[in-house]
């Protein structure tokens, strides 16, 4: 069942013309229809020539979303890639709030990253996380399932210099201390702003503070990087799967 779908929903979701569509909105001549075809054919050029890991982890999100009920994407700009990008976020890898409902109005979305620790020190130089002392990375501690998952793919983890590191990437809302929301008359709202706070979890150190909203924004919405997919709709936040369905395992 679960190649079935993962077949079908590429085939429908990824064809060879390339997944995406347009359609014009209004009066319709011949310059918003050359428009449209330049708009299709750019977009087309960026997700599956220029982003090169689109078509590989949106084939791994297909065949992991019937299995766990829920799977995730991350779309944003890379700023040592130098170019947008799109990445496969497992389920067990965003962590929202217990009441949360969905994805865009979760006042607080937490990604878990693993990094290495020259990934860490490249991010640094780039000037994207703050370039402060950290302690040494930690060996990631692996639960049951992930244990194995390893064994079916007949892999092990290998822990060697390179250790890795856990980062929390928070997309939430904050009232920081010279930063906070005014008025039109200079006074203070006390009203909480997007910011995503990216802390590291083996120093509690903070790597970056960075607003989540555009600057001219009157309303300060927040900007979402995130794009849940379900299988079946569940009865609470997250979808349900193939695994629920069949119960115990």
């Amino acid at each position: 069942a679960v190649t079935q779908f993962q077949a079908l929903a590429y085939k429908e979701l990824l064809p060879a013309s390339g997944p995406v569509r347009t359609q014009i909105i209004g009066k319709v001549n011949q310059a918003r229809e050359d428009q449209s075809e330049r708009v299709k054919e750019f977009m087309n050029y960026q997700l599956m020539v220029n982003m090169k890991e689109y078509e590989p982890e949106f084939d791994q999100m297909l065949f992991n979303l019937p299995l766990s009920g829920s799977t995730f994407k991350k779309v944003y700009f890379d700023s040592v890639l130098g170019r947008s990008v799109s990445k496969f976020v497992p389920a067990e890898d965003l962590l929202v709030p217990y009441n949360a409902t969905d994805i865009l109005s979760a006042e607080r979305v937490t990604h878990v990253v693993s990094m290495s620790n020259n990934e860490v020190r490249k991010m640094q130089l780039s000037g994207f996380y703050a370039d402060i002392e950290l302690n040494d990375g930690q060996n990631i501690s692996r639960d049951d399932i992930d244990k194995e998952v390893d064994k079916i793919q007949g892999v092990e983890p290998d822990y060697g210099e390179d250790e890795q590191r856990k980062l929390y990437e928070i997309h939430t809302v904050a009232d920081i201390e010279g930063f906070e929301d005014v008025n039109n008359m200079g006074e203070q709202t006390g009203l909480k702003l997007p910011y995503i706070i990216t802390i590291d979890d083996t120093s509690q150190k903070i790597l970056s503070i960075r607003r989540n909203y555009e600057p001219d924004d009157m309303l300060r919405n927040k900007i979402n990087y995130f794009v849940q997919y379900k299988f079946l709709p569940g009865l609470g936040f997250y979808g349900l799967g193939l695994s629920h369905m069949i119960g115990g395992l």
